[in-house]
């Protein structure tokens, strides 16, 4: 429920935003917001929120439940849209209200968007004089304010956050349309990892917020954003969001003098975004002005790649007093050292001289008795039939069967995009090769989609491995950009030509992540095998859900 649970902390912000978006005014009347929240008292709205309770229906189909803000005129409520029986978001105010026709508008526009990195608005309509706005409710994602509240994000996660956030609100001002409310309340990650923008214009609407520069007070925004996963502090001097504000009187500090450990680049890009009336605080690069201008700046940092998987270590291997060599006699007490035993000294008599003399002969004489034997061997072994090696094992009864060799490399004679599903079915095939090149940073992708599961429009797609003949299968690794969910599905051992439909191929493997390892259970017998992608990660360079394969290997 972290969706609309925050939208009470959404409006702890400024009610008297200026026009010019001077960060010092939003900073002021952030705190002024938050207090008069934290007393229930309204804002200077004229119009009092409709009388509304838990239970009402709106259209006979959106039926609330619960209200969580009830502020300036509007209220915001979580409800349960009937018709299609799931949890919707839904904010509610007079068709009287001074903002209700801004509040259509910026609903409307931010619908036609369609972009799937916004919570989306799935109704704005006017009935009965009221005005009411129904959104997407995320019970799986968490705001941004919730994250921070631990502490900062890791280096990895604050990459994607800056890199999803800022190419999103660069789509939505090059189709006009502005945030101007974007704050850590505003800005969700999925349990998918993926980060979600909500009120995309509607929220600067409901408030009456308004901005002579709309793309610059969105990117100080974003800068604003990045500080606060980085630093765990709020880049102005007043308290927000449940972070500290920075010391009075000494100005914007990069975050890598606030905290120690900080990305120097992270850094950087955010003072970059930081623009106070022109000025930036980084002395080596010039300032980002808009979205697009910080997407470009991204995309020039070089690349930060996720953590590795923590390895655990296996618990120490115990030793038995047997081991040991102390079998039949009697433990040592606890935390008693054990006298170290001290060496007998060595032979020093003629006799003992003698003594190491006739070992040492002996042990000369057994090796060359060894050696003379080994090669009588050997000898005897070149007579027999050539077709017996001494790699040769007994496996029951047959006395020259071989056993396979496992981990061995198995040559791909051809790839295949398959999209049985799709209108066309094709899935960008002149990219095929690039999955063979050994270049980690080339690879063949898929189409882009409305969401991670292929916008509901089909259950997945992949590619067919031709291995030119049937062999034994032990294992296959797919490189993925991005985590990616993937089965291992494999033809038939007797198919004779690649099959086309996906009933063909029997499901032998599954996995998620960059790297998959997938193994079956038992080692499948076939020619062809389908990579098959059934849910995609967003990509940071262009913002939108597609898988991306750069390698796959095949073992037996």
């Amino acid at each position: 429920m972290a969706d609309d649970s925050g939208e009470q902390s959404l409006t702890a912000e400024a009610d008297q935003s200026t026009a010019d978006g001077v960060a010092k005014n939003r900073e002021r009347d952030t705190d002024n917001d938050e207090a008069q929240e934290s007393t229930g008292t309204e804002g200077p709205a004229t119009t009092s929120p409709p009388e509304l309770h838990s239970g009402h229906k709106l259209a006979r189909r959106y039926r609330l439940e619960e209200c969580v803000t009830r502020l300036d005129g509007f209220s915001s409520w979580r409800a349960v849209d009937e018709k299609l029986r799931r949890a919707v978001g839904v904010h509610v105010l007079p068709a009287d209200h001074s903002r209700a026709r801004s509040v259509l508008a910026a609903a409307r526009s931010s619908a036609l968007l369609g972009d799937p990195r916004f919570v989306q608005v799935l109704d704005a309509v006017e009935e009965n004089d009221l005005v009411y706005v129904v959104h997407e409710w995320l019970p799986d994602a968490t705001e941004l304010t919730a994250l921070l509240a631990s502490g900062p994000l890791e280096v990895y996660d604050a990459y994607q956050m800056v890199s999803q956030v800022s190419s999103a609100m660069a789509a939505a001002h090059r189709e006009g349309l502005a945030h101007l409310r974007l704050n850590p309340n505003a800005v969700l990650r999925t349990s998918t990892g993926q980060w979600r923008i909500r009120g995309l214009a509607v929220n600067a609407a409901l408030r009456g917020a308004s901005s002579d520069t709309p793309q610059r007070t969105d990117t100080e925004s974003i800068g604003a954003l990045l500080y606060a996963a980085l630093t765990q502090r709020w880049p102005y001097e007043n308290d927000a969001y449940g972070m500290s504000g920075l010391p009075k009187d000494i100005g914007l500090i990069p975050p890598d003098q606030v905290r120690a450990g900080v990305h120097r680049g992270l850094s950087e890009l955010a003072m970059r975004a930081l623009a106070n009336d022109g000025a930036t605080a980084s002395r080596h690069e010039s300032p980002c002005t808009t979205p697009e201008e910080l997407v470009k700046a991204i995309g020039e940092m070089p690349r930060i790649r996720p953590p590795e998987p923590a390895f655990t270590a296996p618990p120490d291997y115990q030793r038995t007093t047997y081991q040991q060599g102390s079998y039949g006699r009697p433990a040592a007490p606890p935390r008693v050292t054990q006298p170290t035993p001290v060496p007998p000294p060595p032979l020093q008599s003629r006799t003992g001289k003698a003594l190491k003399w006739a070992v040492s002969a002996l042990l000369i004489a057994a090796l060359g008795l060894g050696s003379w034997q080994l090669a009588d061997a050997l000898m005897d072994q070149g007579g027999k039939d050539d077709d017996t090696t001494n790699t040769q094992t007994t496996d029951g009864d047959d006395k020259s069967a071989q056993k396979p060799v496992r981990g061995k490399p198995i040559a791909i004679s051809e790839l295949h995009d398959f999209d049985p599903f799709g209108s066309d079915g094709s899935e960008y095939p002149e990219n095929l090769p690039k999955i063979l090149d050994g270049d980690p940073e080339s690879y063949w992708q898929t189409s882009y989609y409305a969401s991670s599961d292929f916008g509901r429009l089909k259950p997945g797609v992949g590619v067919v491995v031709d291995l030119g003949r049937s062999q034994d299968v032990g294992k296959v690794a797919v490189t993925f950009i991005g985590s990616t969910s993937v089965e291992l599905r494999a033809a038939p051992e007797d198919a004779q030509s690649r099959p086309t439909s996906f009933d063909s191929y029997s499901k032998v493997a599954e996995g998620t992540g960059t790297t998959v390892s997938l193994a079956p259970k038992d080692t499948v017998k076939t020619r062809y095998l389908l990579v098959w992608l059934t849910d995609l990660p967003m990509q940071t360079d262009d913002g939108q859900w597609r898988g991306r394969v750069a390698d796959i290997k095949v073992t037996s």
